[in-house]
């Protein structure tokens, strides 16, 4: 299971959302320079943790091809699904191949 985010969600699209508008306003040269920024103001640790969550904003958005969030999350429970259904198909044949052997056992009576 993935640990929870260390920024609220709420943070996270502020975040995004104030990069897009720095870069539509022509406030900073470079939308590097507005992360930079914008993450230093707003206490992220790093720069590129909001670089990603704008990158992936832009996904979600339609504006940059790749993966969403929706078909990500996706993925993973189906991964989660696959994972939980191969371990109870091995419990299942082993206690079947534990039942065909006491079948072929002789009778004690």
């Amino acid at each position: 299971m993935a640990r929870p985010s260390k920024y609220p969600r709420e943070l996270r699209e502020r975040a995004v959302r104030a990069v897009a508008e720095s870069m539509e306003q022509g406030q900073f040269s470079s939308e590097f320079e507005a992360i930079r920024t914008i993450a230093g103001k707003l206490g992220i640790g790093s720069a590129e943790t909001l670089r990603k969550w704008v990158r992936q904003a832009e996904v979600d958005g339609g504006s940059r091809p790749g993966r969403t969030t929706q078909e990500l999350a996706e993925i993973r429970e189906l991964k989660r699904e696959v994972a939980e259904l191969r371990r109870a198909n091995e419990i299942l044949k082993s206690a079947s191949a534990f039942f065909a052997a006491e079948l072929d056992r002789p009778s004690r009576f």
